[in-house]
């Protein structure tokens, strides 16, 4: 026993051994660079990108990034910096030191630092970031003479101490700015820049003790112990809520953790020849080949992303017409524009993509402080894939690979009817296009409140913060009155798809009194407003929407689309109206059309429940006589719709007590147009109450107990078929689905039964059309006996939705109270019902794809639950070769290109 317990001593010394062994901490600065651009899960993508940059001799202020399992060291060590982490900083702080000409926490010539996260994926605003970290009573004065501008000194120590105070200690933000607006308002001034140093002066000493009267303590002046508490309010700002938030909306995992990059500062805010701004390689919002982006004078980098003061162009082609009161940077920075310019084409070859890019102008020098693939809107995405495909940048592989699937949502949605007419009470930036109605708000805790009541909302704030993330995800549209096109509303919007108007000036907003206002209109919390992203216009009211257009490019890259796939896409229609439009989208037939959703139309519920109430056969089959020419006709559309392509048509599925009625009233109503007594149809809605519908008399056994019932729907889909064939010469190819199989003589009964009525039909008609007769898979049991079923079943069609509820013993439809919670907590990744679950659900499908095809090599197998929409689960699909997968119409594209991708990121799996 003893000897057991040495060994395992040993094995965890020497993992630790490893672990303290590896690099914690990478240099980059004076054109050298320890990092590499792969190394962005190491590194995180700023730190590769920075490393990158260095390495390629663009301005880079020098500084190091420390690795993100660091971050995951840090969280498990108890949120303690190591001493080893400690000590290889300390060495990257000289190496730094060295570049720069100057000292960390020297009084004379302090070197300064900004701390900033990088995650692996862009994660704009949700982690934090300090600037000017380093400054104290006695290096600010150094800082002061050596610049020989102290306003611009104590401007940077104020802007330290309130960043510092909230990121670091805790502290509220808004205590700060309140005292600041004090001051100007005292001063009598609307600008920051128009206070002088003894104005700010005056705002440190008045900072420092809101500081000490928030927290309990004194502002840091050790240099030193800023710089721990800064990388450990980094590392915890991973785990912030609305990073966690952020996280979750976009599927990042928790375990990537972030890296830290600490860079020297460079300084936009030293006086009238320096700048900052943030600028994109072409329009994130349209992808039309134009550099596009915005700066300010006498600031820094924050300025510009939080919004605080309106942005000027980065160029006169950014200038709107008619408007002479903003310079841009190409008139007023003419050297470093043009420097700027050859360093943004440089870095767009480089990494073959539009680069979101960061810089400062520091007394007339240019550095580069940032660069990343940059957030687009899903017609900016597809405008410039197909573009550089034409440029010959990329190829049409890599364009496919460039557009996430779920971007494609946003060129499905509505925009604002153009022959509407308009009541335009403002007009702001166009930063994300699309339309929106919604009911005002003025909070994220106001949308998702709102939005649990079922209620539609749009988000107005003075400008959104990370801590909106929340509110953002859920409204259907966001107003701003402050911020850019580079503002984070903008940015974040443009990469969810939401509509967002930023900088929209014209509007005053009071959120004390729920309301804002603009020139003779007061809009109140709860009043309908629509936003016109595509425009930049706030209409007063509901407006009604269209479907967006197509455009070409995404005609083009659909087709490149279609030749890189080989799992096929069809779509989950139930009408003729929903089938020609998945036709539009290019869906490859119909996975899942739903009987019943026929059987509740008015002028057919009478008959059905008039089926229902037949004491004997001779009743329900009488009644299903009427239903009959009905279940014909609209089969006989959707046909037409699909032109040939496969349609698979589920046998009625949910229970007979679903088409009763169950209120008193109805009842009655439905005795006066029947003649059937009260009594007797109240009788017949006790007699078919189920405890567990879900798991009651459903699906098949329906067929069993009642076969003329799946007769004559079988009946109708064939004669709908020859007549089309034969009269109108239109290919028809059926598939008869039955549901809710779990055991194979069910199949069996089913099979027979339907081949003998298909048979008299084709007899009838004398005319041969292919059809075939397969199985819904939603049952734990027909999975795991799918070896004996696929016997009887030309095809299996997992319904992913019920298999979800079988398999885990939950209902889709009461889940929602809980599972949200789980996802939370991590009990589970994600919900479901949303992704397959892979490893539970996943598993049960693929037992049953291989025991189905070992008995049958060449059985067709496909999904029709809304996983089929899913990038994901479309993914799964593809890897554990399925024929297809069927979603519903608008999500068709998004299945077909999320199933090209499946195929270009596993190209060494087998291709049928």
């Amino acid at each position: 026993m003893q000897k057991i317990i040495m060994v395992k001593k040993k094995k965890t010394t020497k993992k630790k051994v490893v672990k303290s062994s590896a690099k914690k901490v990478y240099f980059f600065g004076a054109g050298k660079a320890e990092g590499k651009s792969t190394q962005k899960n190491l590194l995180g993508g700023k730190g590769a990108n920075l490393a990158d940059m260095t390495k390629i001799k663009i301005p880079v202020p020098p500084g190091f990034t420390i690795t993100t399992d660091e971050c995951l060291e840090y969280n498990r060590k108890g949120k303690k910096i190591t001493p080893a982490l400690e000590k290889e900083v300390l060495q990257n702080i000289k190496k730094t030191e060295k570049v720069m000409g100057n000292t960390f926490g020297d009084p004379k010539n302090p070197l300064l630092f900004s701390v900033r996260s990088g995650a692996r994926a862009s994660m704009p605003g949700m982690m934090d970031t300090i600037l000017n970290l380093g400054l104290n009573d006695v290096t600010v004065q150094g800082l002061a003479k050596k610049s020989g501008d102290e306003r611009f000194a104590y401007d940077s120590y104020r802007r330290f101490i309130q960043m510092y105070a909230n990121v670091v200690m805790g502290a509220d933000m808004e205590k700060f700015e309140h005292l600041l607006e004090k001051l100007k308002k005292l001063r009598k001034v609307k600008e920051d820049t128009a206070l002088t140093a003894k104005d700010w002066k005056k705002l440190v000493v008045q900072y420092k003790d809101k500081v000490l009267e928030e927290t309990g303590r004194k502002f840091p002046s050790d240099p030193y112990k800023q710089l721990w508490g800064a990388i450990g309010a980094v590392f915890n700002s991973w785990m912030n809520k609305r990073a966690i938030e952020y996280r979750r909306i976009n599927g990042i995992p928790a375990e990537w953790g972030t890296a830290v990059n600490v860079q020297a500062m460079v300084f936009g805010n030293m006086g009238n020849d320096c700048a900052t701004g943030v600028a994109f390689t072409r329009d994130p919002s349209t992808g039309a080949k134009v550099f596009y982006g915005e700066f300010l004078v006498n600031a820094q980098g924050e300025d510009v992303v939080a919004g605080i003061r309106t942005p000027q162009p980065i160029n006169i082609a950014g200038k709107k017409p008619g408007d002479k009161k903003r310079t841009s940077m190409e008139e007023l920075f003419k050297g470093p524009y043009k420097e700027l310019v050859k360093i943004y084409k440089k870095l767009e070859q480089h990494y073959t993509d539009m680069q979101d890019i960061e810089f400062t102008v520091e007394k007339g020098r240019l550095w580069m402080l940032q660069t990343r693939n940059g957030k687009r809107t899903a017609h900016a995405a597809v405008k410039i894939a197909v573009d550089m495909v034409r440029e010959k940048m990329i190829t049409q592989e890599e364009a496919i690979l460039r557009i996430e699937p779920e971007q494609l949502d946003q060129l499905l949605h509505p925009m604002i009817d153009p022959k509407a007419k308009r009541n335009i009470i403002a007009h702001g930036l166009p930063a994300s296009p699309g339309g929106a109605t919604g009911q005002v708000v003025f909070t994220s805790d106001e949308a998702v409140d709102e939005v649990k009541n079922g209620k539609k909302v749009i988000l107005v704030r003075v400008e959104t913060s990370p801590e909106d993330i929340q509110g953002m995800h859920i409204a259907e549209g966001i107003l701003t009155s402050r911020g850019g096109m580079t503002s984070h509303a903008a940015v974040v919007a443009r990469g969810m798809g939401k509509c967002c108007i930023a900088g929209c000036g014209a509007i005053t907003i009071d959120e004390s009194k729920g309301t804002f206002s603009v020139g003779s209109h007061t809009i109140k919390r709860g009043d309908w407003i629509t936003l016109d992203g595509t425009k930049g216009q706030v209409l007063l009211g509901k407006m009604p929407t269209v479907q967006a257009e197509l455009s070409g490019d995404f005609g083009k890259l659909m087709k490149w689309v279609d030749k890189n796939r080989h799992l096929k896409v069809r779509t989950n229609a139930d009408t003729p109206n929903d089938a020609k439009t998945a036709r539009g989208f290019g869906a490859e037939g119909i996975g899942l059309c739903r009987t019943e959703h026929m059987f509740f139309a008015e002028d057919r519920i009478l008959a059905v429940r008039e089926m229902i109430l037949a004491s004997d056969q001779k009743g329900r089959e009488k009644a299903l006589a009427k239903i009959m020419p009905m279940q014909k006709g609209d089969f006989k559309g959707i046909f037409k719709e699909m032109k040939g392509f496969p349609v698979t048509i589920r046998l009625l599925d949910p229970p007979l007590h679903e088409f009763l009625p169950h209120a008193d009233a109805d009842i009655q109503a439905v005795s006066d147009s029947l003649g059937v007594p009260f009594k007797q149809i109240k009788d017949k809605c006790e007699a078919l109450k189920e405890f567990n519908p879900m798991l009651g008399h459903r699906g098949c056994r329906l067929g069993v107990s009642f076969p003329e019932i799946y007769d004559m729907q079988v009946q109708a889909i064939m004669e709908a078929a020859c007549d089309l064939n034969k009269k109108e010469k239109i290919k028809v190819e059926p598939e008869i689905m039955i549901p809710l199989v779990g055991h194979v003589n069910e199949l069996k009964l089913m099979r027979e039964n339907a081949q003998n009525i298909c048979q008299q039909v084709l007899k009838k008609k004398a005319i041969k059309i292919k059809y075939t007769i397969g199985t819904m898979i939603e049952l734990p049991r027909a999975a795991l006996t799918a070896d004996e079923i696929s016997e009887y079943a030309d095809f299996f069609s997992y319904g992913t939705n019920d298999l979800t509820q079988t398999t885990f013993g939950l209902s889709r439809d009461d889940s929602s109270k809980f599972l949200p919670s789980y996802v939370e907590q991590d009990i589970l990744p994600i919900d479901p019902f949303v992704s397959i679950d892979q490893s539970g659900v996943g598993e049960l499908m693929k037992i049953g794809s291989q025991k189905g095809r070992k008995t049958k090599p060449m059985l067709k197998l496909g999904i029709c639950g809304e996983h089929g929409g899913d990038p994901q689960s479309v993914e799964f699909c593809h890897n554990i070769d399925l024929n297809y997968v069927s979603c519903s119409p608008y999500r068709v594209p998004i299945a077909k290109l999320s199933a090209a991708r499946a195929k270009l990121q596993n190209k060494s799996r087998r291709v049928k």
